[in-house]
């Protein structure tokens, strides 16, 4: 059985430490500073940065990224290696494809759809009701 840490610790490029505690619901990292619901699922390799939140039933992936200030709503699912930049916010019931990257200050409209390895641009708005693969629909 192998052994996943109750804290880690990580150094980033300006030597800042920022510290990671293991979600209860997964074996993902969440920063003390950042709000998961306990029903919240975070997969392992996961991590949720300071000042983000991730409601209730929501999934977040393996290695996937909720940047700081980022949002998951409830029962919205992030597939795996996703990065939500910066002030994102997926909506409710919500879903991200794998290796998707969306950008800062994106908003994924409650019950919407971004495709597997899509690129959405920051600022945008992935409207409900539409797939989209390359970025979704500009508002």
């Amino acid at each position: 059985m192998r052994r996943i840490p109750r804290k880690v610790q990580v150094e980033d490029d300006a030597g800042n430490v920022m510290r990671y505690l293991k979600h209860e619901n997964g074996e993902g990292y969440v920063s003390p500073y950042a709000t998961v619901h306990p029903d919240a699922t975070i997969e392992a390799g996961a991590y949720v940065e300071a000042g983000a939140r991730v409601a209730a039933r929501a999934r977040v992936g393996r290695f996937s990224w909720i940047d700081l200030d980022a949002v998951v709503g409830p029962r919205a699912h992030i597939g795996d290696a996703v990065h939500v930049g910066v002030r994102g916010v997926v909506g409710d019931g919500a879903r991200i494809g794998a290796h998707a990257r969306l950008g800062e200050d994106i908003r994924v409209e409650p019950g919407a759809v971004v495709l597997p390895d899509a690129v959405v641009p920051e600022g945008t708005v992935v409207r409900a009701g539409r797939r989209r693969g390359d970025f979704g629909t500009a508002a």
